[in-house]
């Protein structure tokens, strides 16, 4: 396509730029549209270095304009046309002596049509990535777009009125100066020239009064389009940046916000120089009733009362407070650097590093009897600037601030006698600026959510739960005592942010049945959970029954074992949260995989059905694996590995088939190491230190561990068999037999070596086939370390027969 046919293709905004480009008389729009075919067609560079081939060019152009003045003649085209392509011809006479000036000319217009072209694709392309990145752009986003696009149109019109006006009052002033130096005597010619004064004066007074209510009107759309952007778009971005705060994959970005506000502030800017464009007016013609005089000062002190309100609501806390390797943002340590982030929404390339932001802490702190105060050190002033953003936002970035207590002689004083914890103290930090520009002068405050100060990394289990509990509730960001009075969560609510830590963490959140086992712990049985309720208290500070940990520490434990050791398995989409009832009706050897709800930091175990000889059917399961074991052996190979032992002693793994029917090689086998048996890297673990074999008659056909509707059993109520972990476990699970070296049981010695052969008293007395053994374990089977005895290992104490039982390996 050619160039001049894709100008005239492109949106208004370039063909604005396009008519100002022609607008003077260097060259005529009217020859670049009438001849544009050939013009594309020329070398102009060449013409412009080379005097011949410009005469040539130029002798070419004159005959065209002729060749179009006749096919107008025959056309019947109008007069007007015809005049102007003779007009045209006789101005490009003046290149006769020098056509490659014209040649230098027309390669001007040509190249910066390119420019127009090339930024007009540039903008397209920019859109179409928008596009795709926001392609849910809302209903309220497309009106906003409307209106401010109505805005700009409006603003461009208010221009040009403005030049007319100017206009109108220059041939006013020019004729009624006039009419003074001439002084004429005749009274009839006098009375004629003050009827035209008159007339001019009367023309000049409904402008401006039009014009004036064109800008009132122009104002209620930038009040309107104002309210929206701050108490709807400014708000829902607030309330989306607290739940991102929390895990919530809600979008957080501000560049459409800064869009629109720079828009809004630009139009307000515009109207300011109009109305000093009217004033200015208005001090050389005045005159009595002069609507200017009667009507600026309103309509001067409204926008700047808009403008003030915009610029506030524009500066921003755009990344919350954070410190490197904490659980999240706006947990806080005393001493140790955090980083955040302020941006102001109003662009002007001007305001680059002309805007410093200083921090500061708690301006208004809560009167709390000992309230704890600090002091922010570091690099505590910034300039807003445009280089420290990704999208060239003008920000200004902290990143190495510090928190210091004050010392205070035991926390501030205050008229609220309230008992809050440390991790319920809640503190904001505060950021300040001046903008000052075009005469308009505002000072700017922000603030950020409301952070918690620890002073140990202890705390920052607890820290984490209040922020996601505030950050869950909460709607009003500076309340401070918001745990003085702690509102209910509802189950949906809860349930929402414990699937969004899954999700922040590991990409993967809770599905719907993961969320109902949840709840079932919480509420016990219920149809439905909607209208559950759950307190600040249960949540974070009292224990769950039966055991010495809250339900927050439990959930927050499964989700670092999660994250630590079973990440794979949960991306891939596994199920852990279950209920083992599940497998009653399943065919022998189905298992499913299910965390503990005895752990403390997080326990996992499988359960597995196994049938009787009368078709009964014992789900059965193993003690479960904490974090220790699990940074030992990944979970996939002790599912591989474990064994029990069957009659005659032989081993026999009876995990079959992953709930519901999956075979258990085709679920796990993608994480296997690609060496087993003797070649495996675990197989030292498995021989000297995890033994995954258990004798059948060690466990009793019973129950499961716990009951399906209550919580597991308290570990002071199990019999003292000692299994994974060093924990009791009742008779009705499996031991994964037997843990040796940190997980032996009391009688022997402890040692923080991996190895068994440092496990045992160096002092004692061992047998000396022991004593090979431990020297060299490859050189028996791990299966012969079991004692025939129902004692675990009570064949592997010093002074038992032992040796008997350590044959060596062929």
């Amino acid at each position: 396509m050619a160039q001049w046919e894709k100008l005239r293709q492109l949106e208004s905004v370039y063909l604005t730029q396009v008519d100002e480009l022609y607008d003077g008389d260097a060259f005529p729009m009217d020859v670049r549209h009438y001849l544009a075919h050939w013009i594309e067609g020329q070398d102009w560079d060449r013409a412009a270095r080379d005097h011949d081939v410009a005469m040539l060019l130029f002798q070419v152009l004159l005959e065209n304009l002729d060749i179009q003045h006749s096919r107008f003649v025959q056309g019947g085209e109008s007069f007007l046309l015809q005049h102007n392509i003779r007009r045209f011809k006789q101005s490009f006479q003046r290149y006769q002596e020098e056509p490659y000036n014209l040649a230098n000319i027309i390669q001007w217009f040509l190249a910066k049509e390119k420019e127009i072209l090339q930024n007009a694709e540039l903008a397209e392309q920019v859109q179409l990535l928008q596009v795709q990145q926001n392609p849910m752009e809302t209903d309220s986003q497309r009106n906003i777009e409307r209106k401010m696009t109505d805005l700009k149109n409006k603003v461009q019109c208010m221009e040009h009125t403005v030049k007319c006006l100017e206009e109108q009052q220059d041939e006013f002033d020019f004729k009624y100066q006039t009419h003074n130096m001439e002084g004429t005597t005749n009274e009839a010619e006098k009375t004629e020239q003050m009827k035209v004064l008159q007339a001019l004066l009367n023309r000049l007074d409904a402008s401006r009064k039009s014009m004036l209510s064109g800008m009132g009107v122009l104002l209620d759309g930038v009040e309107e389009l104002l309210c929206v952007l701050v108490r709807e778009e400014l708000v829902q971005w607030q309330r989306r940046q607290q739940k991102a705060c929390i895990g919530a994959p809600d979008s957080t970005c501000l560049d459409q916000l800064e869009k629109w506000f720079t828009t809004e502030a630009e139009c307000l800017f515009q109207v300011r120089k109009f109305l000093k464009k009217l004033e200015e007016l208005m001090g050389k013609v005045t005159y009595e009733h002069d609507p200017v005089k009667k009507q600026k000062p309103a309509l001067q002190k409204r926008v700047d009362s808009l403008l003030t309100s915009l610029l506030k609501s524009a500066f921003v806390v755009e990344t919350q407070p954070s410190m490197p390797q904490g659980k999240g943002p706006l947990v806080l340590r005393t001493n140790v650097q955090f980083s955040v982030k302020t941006r102001f929404l109003v662009k002007f390339p001007e305001l680059n590093h002309a805007m410093k932001v200083n921090v500061s802490m708690d301006r208004e702190a809560p009167l709390v009897k000992g309230y704890r105060r600090f002091n922010v050190l570091g690099t505590n002033s910034k300039a807003l600037n445009m280089a420290e953003s990704m999208s060239g936002g003008m920000v200004a970035d902290f990143r190495h601030l510090t928190l210091k207590e004050q010392k205070s002689g035991g926390g501030g004083k205050g008229i609220h006698d309230l008992s809050l914890s440390v991790t319920e103290e809640l503190h904001i930090i505060n950021f300040n600026t001046e903008f000052l520009l075009h005469d308009m002068s505002v000072s700017l405050e922000t603030s950020s959510l409301p952070v918690v100060i620890i002073s140990n990394s202890s705390q920052q289990q607890s820290a984490w739960a209040s922020i996601l509990w505030f950050n869950m509730l909460c709607l009003e960001p500076k309340n401070l005592l918001f745990f003085a009075n702690c509102p209910v969560a509802t189950w949906p609510q809860l349930g929402e942010m414990l699937s969004w830590q899954f999700l922040s963490s590991t990409t993967r959140g809770l599905d719907s049945n993961q969320l109902d086992m949840i709840a079932h712990k919480l509420f016990g049985k219920q149809q439905s959970y909607d209208a559950c309720n759950i307190s600040w208290t249960k949540f974070s500070k009292e224990n769950v029954p039966n055991t010495n940990f809250t339900f927050w520490v439990w959930f927050d434990g499964i989700l670092f074992m999660v994250k630590s050791h079973l990440e794979n398995l949960w991306k891939d989409g596994y199920k852990l949260f279950m209920d083992k009832t599940l497998l009653k009706k399943k065919q022998r050897g189905t298992f499913l995989l299910r965390f503990s709800e005895s752990i403390r930091d997080g326990g996992i175990t499988f359960s597995w059905v196994d049938y009787s000889p009368t078709g009964e059917p014992d789900v059965r399961s193993v003690q479960p694996f904490t974090k220790v074991d699990l940074g030992q052996i990944p979970f996939h190979e002790i599912i591989r590995n474990f064994q029990i032992l069957e009659e005659e002693n032989v081993p026999e793994n009876p995990l079959l088939f992953l709930y519901p029917d999956t075979p258990k090689v085709e679920a796990f086998g993608k994480y296997y190491t690609k060496k087993s048996g003797a070649d495996s890297e675990y197989i030292k673990y498995i021989r000297t230190k995890l033994v995954f074999v258990s004798k059948e008659n060690t466990l009793e056909a019973k129950s499961p561990m716990y009951s399906d509707t209550g919580p597991e059993p308290s570990p002071s109520t199990m019999n003292p068999r000692y299994g994974l972990g060093g924990e009791a476990f009742e008779p009705s699970t499996f031991p994964p037999l037997g843990l040796i070296g940190d997980h032996l049981p009391p009688e022997l010695p402890l040692s923080p070596d991996p190895m068994f052969s440092a496990m045992v008293d160096p002092d004692e007395d061992l047998n000396p086939t022991l004593q090979e053994f431990l020297n060299d374990p490859n050189m028996y089977h791990c299966v012969d370390l079991l004692s025939d005895d129902t004692t675990f290992l009570e064949g592997a104490l010093p002074g038992h027969p032992f040796t008997a039982l350590l044959q060596p390996c062929e």
